[in-house]
């Protein structure tokens, strides 16, 4: 299925002469059928996953092409896949009523190891102002398939330590505790589910 969307979407992108990094979003139903919803022309928060598992630096890509660089010579060959990858978005928000949370950082102690990666710009004695996103670190993992990256995500989360101000590495511990996610059993559905705000069919 990633083929087939990848080879639509290069002859879309080429019929209409569009030439550098962008993100395209889909929703899938239950039959399987893809629906387009946008196409953002920039990197997006999401691209750590795809530099993970590609090996691929897209902000280095981006800039060399906007610069007049060709694909080919960007990328060196064919993008090739590996493993698994997650991406943890840590916001400065309460994990339970997703208020935000400004005020000084106390303690910070990231996470390290095989496989992970932690784009932040957070420290011990910063302070989280209340008037941007509330996102202050991106924690990344790739495993060999879904359960090692699984295993490793809730391993760094176990790692991360921030305190003085509430964060959301509570609530990823507990959903990567969640066998459904662990099995990837998922939709648009799953957090009203995990919470208790829906009361849905669980996902096939």
């Amino acid at each position: 299925m990633r083929k087939e969307i990848g080879d639509i979407l290069s002859k879309t992108l080429s019929a209409v002469g569009y030439r550098n990094a962008g993100t395209i979003e889909f929703l899938m139903d239950q039959d399987r059928r893809l629906y387009f919803i946008e196409m953002n022309t920039r990197i997006q928060v999401e691209h750590p996953v795809t530099e993970m598992v590609t090996d691929v630096d897209l902000v280095k890509s981006q800039i060399m092409i906007a610069y007049g660089a060709k694909m080919k010579d960007v990328l060196q060959g064919p993008v090739v896949h590996r493993g698994h990858a997650i991406e943890c978005r840590i916001n400065a928000e309460h994990p339970e009523k997703f208020t935000p949370s400004a005020g000084k950082i106390t303690a910070f102690h990231p996470p390290g190891g095989t496989g992970v990666r932690l784009d932040t710009a957070a420290y011990a004695e910063g302070t989280i102002p209340p008037y941007y996103d509330s996102l202050i670190a991106k924690l990344v993992v790739r495993g060999k398939d879904r359960n090692e990256a699984c295993s490793r995500m809730a391993r760094a989360l176990e790692m991360f330590i921030v305190e003085g101000i509430y964060t959301t590495i509570p609530l990823h511990r507990r959903i990567l505790a969640d066998p459904d996610f662990r099995a990837g059993k998922f939709d648009t559905g799953y957090i009203g589910r995990f919470l208790g705000t829906k009361k849905d069919e669980p996902a096939a």
